[in-house]
């Protein structure tokens, strides 16, 4: 048996509190936690077994593999490269796995500069909200080496149900792209279709039963179709964070001259509803942007 492989995860926030419990409770590793907010660190190990850090250098100085998962590319900036940031302290060899959703931009600048300290970089966002978090069945999209992804696995899937290597660094975060892509406009099609469905006064249970089971069945109307006929909007990805990752989707567009207009749409309709106090409403309260704007 070789000894167990030291594993540090960075960002103890919706996403990262309950997949870094997934690795702890694994029993397979030695894990070391680290947030800038300390409390949230302190309650972590209090629920979990693992070292805590109180500093980035205590924190990834022993780290085989480094995980982060924070909230956009100023953060993962500060992180690591600010004065005192990871970077100083990263030892040469070790494995640096990002699982924050952030633009293909840093993802790429993200391992060149690891890559000149001999460190190996995975761009890794994850989709399946706090609820695949929780569950421990996010699924992975991937950018790197493959050598270097396969001798992570086993810590990976702690956490995740899949893992795709979609190609080089930055491959994963455009892959992330396109699944934000994709829900912004099952957003927005599910919302016109129920806001249909009740000016008509349909049975809402009898609809959602009767098109769930057909095409248009889609994981949004599965878990949020009921919820938001009934207008709640508490369960996980808050807007704020779409707005963000539908940000960098839009700049990627600009450029490869892909004609986002409908994404555009949505993110407008988003920015709205922040304007109108619905910042950390989660994504399905798309819904109610007509009601809202309704002179």
């Amino acid at each position: 048996m070789g000894s167990k492989k030291n594993v540090t995860f960075i960002g103890l926030g919706t996403m990262g509190y309950p997949m870094a419990g997934h690795l702890s409770n694994s029993g397979l590793f030695n894990v070391c936690v680290f947030n800038r907010s300390l409390e949230k660190s302190a309650k972590w190990g209090n629920e979990y077994q693992g070292k805590v850090a109180q500093t980035i250098e205590e924190a990834v100085s022993d780290a085989d593999v480094v995980i982060t998962c924070t909230g956009r590319d100023e953060d993962m900036m500060e992180i690591v490269f600010s004065k005192g940031g990871m970077l100083s302290f990263l030892k040469s060899g070790s494995v640096f796995i990002d699982h924050t959703t952030t633009s293909c931009k840093l993802a790429k600048h993200l391992n060149e500069s690891l890559g000149a300290k001999e460190i190996d970089f995975i761009d890794a966002p994850v989709s399946g909200g706090e609820a695949g978090a929780i569950n421990g069945v996010l699924s992975v999209m991937a950018g790197g080496d493959q050598a270097v992804l396969e001798s992570c696995e086993s810590i990976i899937n702690t956490y995740s149900k899949s893992i795709t290597l979609m190609g080089e660094a930055g491959s994963g975060q455009l892959a992330k792209m396109v699944n934000q892509i994709c829900i912004a406009g099952l957003l927005q099609g599910l919302s016109e279709g129920l806001l249909f469905a009740e000016a008509e006064n349909l049975d809402m249970d009898k609809l959602l039963s009767a098109i769930s089971g057909g095409a248009a069945q889609s994981w949004q109307m599965v878990n949020r179709g009921k919820t938001m006929h009934q207008r709640e909007f508490d369960f996980g990805f808050a807007i704020k964070w779409m707005v963000k990752d539908l940000g960098y989707c839009l700049d990627q567009a600009q450029g490869n001259a892909t004609n986002l207009t409908f994404t555009q749409e949505v993110y407008d309709r988003y920015i709205n509803l922040m304007d109108k106090g619905h910042t950390y409403s989660d994504t399905s309260a798309l819904m109610v942007f007509d009601e809202l704007n309704r002179k």
